[in-house]
């Protein structure tokens, strides 16, 4: 096994870029979902509501600052273009805290289930896609471990998928039949949420190496 694909989404709910080399912390990617859109009282607006959102592509210059569709996140042209999607009093934020994400600050899928998916993986919003697996050999998983050189991924559980699936990332086409297909073949679960629990670099080919639970 080994890693196929590396994904980061500099601001949450908008398309990520794929990369070669990564830094994991306890945070996740580094510079992961590190902006986020929110409205009143904090809360933070996502492609669940608005899957729009999903059209902005959003990447890291240099100097690892955000910028959305090639402009800086803080450009007064990518706030309008924010709050004419999701409302008036929507607002850019940048918080690296933990809460910023849905659940846990890592997404792993394989090569096997989204070939058993059937779709384009960009769909399931992944971190890491780890290639040379058969099937659906992820869902075994659970309550293990990910060891990528010195970086030590811990496997919670299998992630219960969202209308975020329904959207086609290029096209923006919302097709509801997709999660009733996640339903009904998979449990309405595809990918693993994760944890880092030793940080370190990783690359695209890197070794991959999988401890079951109880070993």
């Amino acid at each position: 096994m080994y890693v196929k694909q590396i994904w980061r989404y500099p601001v949450k709910s908008m398309a990520g870029e794929q990369l070669q080399t990564a830094r994991l912390t306890p945070l996740g990617i580094d510079g992961d979902r590190i902006v986020q859109v929110r409205r009143e009282r904090g809360r933070i607006a996502t492609a669940r509501t608005w899957p729009d959102l999903l059209g902005f592509h959003a990447t890291l210059d240099q100097d690892g600052e955000p910028l959305v569709d090639g402009k800086p996140w803080t450009d007064p042209a990518v706030l309008a273009a924010v709050r004419k999607l999701v409302g008036s009093d929507a607002r850019l934020v940048h918080d690296e805290d933990l809460d910023r994400f849905d659940i846990l600050p890592l997404l792993v899928v394989t090569d096997g289930a989204i070939a058993a998916f059937g779709l384009d993986g960009r769909r399931l919003r992944p971190n890491i896609v780890i290639g040379g697996v058969t099937g659906l050999e992820e869902r075994t998983w659970e309550g293990g471990r990910i060891l990528i050189g010195e970086v030590v991924i811990g496997i919670h559980d299998l992630r219960d998928r969202c209308n975020m699936t329904m959207v086609d990332p290029d096209t923006l086409a919302y097709d509801p039949k997709v999660l009733r297909d996640i339903v009904r073949r998979f449990d309405g679960k595809l990918a693993l949420n994760c944890e880092v629990l030793v940080g370190g670099e990783i690359r695209v080919d890197q070794e991959v190496r999988v401890i079951r639970a109880g070993v």
